[in-house]
């Protein structure tokens, strides 16, 4: 659902089905042959800025 609307990033604690690097690969690969963008798939973690914690 994330590629077919275009979603900049899918954010997941997911890691053994979606943040799991050869499933990525596996999930781009398949964006690829079907000519849909590369999706980026990442941790909450790895999205939350440590510099927006007194917000």
């Amino acid at each position: 659902m994330a590629t077919l609307v275009k979603a900049d990033v899918l954010v997941s604690w997911n890691f053994k089905h979606i943040v799991n690097l050869d499933r990525i690969r596996g999930y781009n690969g398949i964006n690829y042959q079907m000519g849909h963008q590369m999706i980026e798939i990442r941790t909450p973690k790895e999205i939350i800025s440590h510099d927006n914690q007194d917000v």
